[in-house]
């Protein structure tokens, strides 16, 4: 029973403990609820302080935007009224202006219809009063004007012939250096231009402002398109016109093609001529091939190494006294083949030395020597039969006559070269035309000079004005065409322009 005392006593402290423990739990417990509340309301408060500061804030901000788009609305406003008003004013005096020129323009047409009635006033006064001075003098007015130049001529014939010997003593040693200087000229130019007919090609310009373009900052684009192409541009005061330089064709066609291929297109500068020089590079390079693979075709010739074709087609761009080489060519090797056939001689031998036979025209500009020299190693550089280079080499009588087909191909060749129409005429034959053009002219009564001019292309006549008046010399120049037409062969047409004038000198003592 003893033992069980302090058994239950200290359970009676446990549990007494333990409920001391659960009410002094349940105190701190509250304690720190009402704390936590206590802090939760306060944040509570400060947030709704803030919030209250913050929305505040946010209306005074939207207070001012909205002021300052009223503002900027009314200012916007503003300058909308000023717009208008100025576009009033400015549409008021368009207006007026336009008032102002009908008026102008009214007063013109009237003023002009008014200067049109007393221009037609004048005529008609004028021709009264010339018919009634007929009606005087019963004469016309050109019977008139004659008969006053007559009684002039007739009264001072004397001083007349007088001053037109002292005119001749006068001029005659001035028109000896005149007619010196016209020779020098004539000759400078003739000179000049055989040298620009093989070594330059011209380029017509669109315009003249084209030019500059084509130069290019400091000379670039032009020194970049020399460069390229290897030829000389020369740009002067010719209009709408450049020359473009070199003794190579190809070079000069190529530079040519890029140059106008750049004008057409518009953009000039120095790396799309590059660009554009390579292109026509490549498109004349096969310009060549076909026409090259053409000839051989034409002719049925067979075996010919592909780049001896190549070589062939560089005559495409050579002429030889105004006719294509390539062509001269073509139609030798024709005219050797039908020769050779009927003389039995071999036809392949003759078609191709005729073909082959101005081969050395492609480089002679690179190469030295005479073309036939250069075509005889090009030929044995591309290991031609000996009989065909023996047939081409005496074309031109460099060589003597081996063989038959050296014959044949000398013959078709001067045949293909001398038929009509195949080469321009001899400058000889050029200033016979030339003369006979001029004598046909001075052979008309009352002509005192004519000069042939343009090459030909035209016939200067003067004529002695008292002669030929100017009825005859509508007449004049009618029958002098007629004859041209009926005496002489050229091509295209001949300008007859028949000149009179009057000239009246008087010195004053």
């Amino acid at each position: 029973m003893l033992n069980l005392i302090p058994l239950l006593v200290a359970i009676g402290s446990l549990v007494l403990g333990s409920v001391l423990g659960y009410f002094a739990r349940q105190s701190i417990a509250k304690r720190q609820a009402h704390t936590a509340e206590a802090k939760i309301d306060r944040l509570v408060g400060e947030a709704k302080a803030n919030a209250q500061e913050i929305i505040l804030k946010a209306k005074d901000k939207a207070v001012k935007a909205l002021d300052e788009l009223k503002r900027e609305e009314s200012r916007r406003e503003q300058e909308a009224r000023n717009i208008r008003e100025h576009l009033q004013k400015k549409e008021e005096s368009l207006d007026v202006r336009i008032t102002k020129l009908e008026t102008e323009e009214k007063e013109l047409r009237e003023k002009a219809e008014k200067v049109k009635l007393i221009k037609t006033e004048l005529e008609r006064l004028k021709d009264n009063e010339i018919k009634e001075l007929e009606k005087i003098s019963k004469l016309s007015e050109d019977q008139a004007k004659k008969e006053i130049l007559r009684l002039i001529e007739d009264k001072n014939k004397e001083e007349i012939f007088a001053r037109i010997q002292k005119l001749e003593k006068h001029g005659k040693e001035e028109l000896e250096k005149k007619g010196q200087d016209i020779m020098v000229s004539a000759m400078q130019r003739f000179a000049s231009s055989q040298t620009a007919e093989v070594t330059t090609t011209s380029v017509n310009l669109p315009n003249d402002d084209i030019k500059g373009k084509i130069i290019g900052k400091e000379g670039r684009n032009i020194r970049t398109l020399e460069r390229l192409t290897g030829v000389e541009v020369i740009i002067d005061d010719t209009p709408e016109t450049i020359l473009i330089s070199g003794f190579d064709p190809v070079r000069r066609y190529i530079a040519k093609a890029a140059l106008e291929k750049l004008i057409s297109d518009g953009r000039i500068q120095p790396a799309r001529i590059e660009e554009i020089v390579e292109k026509t590079k490549q498109e004349v390079d096969k310009k060549i091939k076909e026409a090259g693979e053409a000839a051989v075709y034409d002719v049925s010739i067979v075996g010919l190494d592909e780049r001896l074709v190549h070589l062939l087609g560089r005559l495409t761009f050579r002429t030889s006294f105004g006719q294509n080489v390539l062509l001269h060519s073509i139609e030798s090797a024709h005219l050797a083949g039908m020769l050779a056939s009927e003389l039995g001689a071999d036809v392949a031998v003759s078609k191709k030395a005729a073909l082959l036979h101005d081969i050395g025209k492609a480089v002679d500009h690179q190469v030295q020597g005479s073309h036939v020299e250069i075509g005889i190693k090009i030929l044995q550089k591309f290991n031609i039969d000996q009989s065909v280079i023996d047939a081409m080499k005496s074309h031109h009588e460099d060589y003597p006559f081996e063989t038959l087909e050296a014959s044949i191909v000398q013959a078709a060749e001067a045949v293909s070269a001398a038929r009509p129409g195949a080469r321009k005429e001899s400058l000889e034959n050029y200033l016979k035309r030339l003369g006979e053009l001029e004598s046909i002219a001075t052979s008309f009564q009352g002509v005192e000079k004519a000069y042939a001019i343009q090459a030909g292309r035209e016939i200067r006549i003067f004529v002695d004005p008292e002669m030929i008046d100017d009825l005859k010399a509508y007449k004049l120049a009618k029958d002098i065409a007629d004859e041209i037409e009926k005496e002489l062969k050229y091509p295209g047409e001949i300008k007859v322009s028949v000149i009179r004038e009057t000239r009246v000198i008087e010195y004053a003592r």
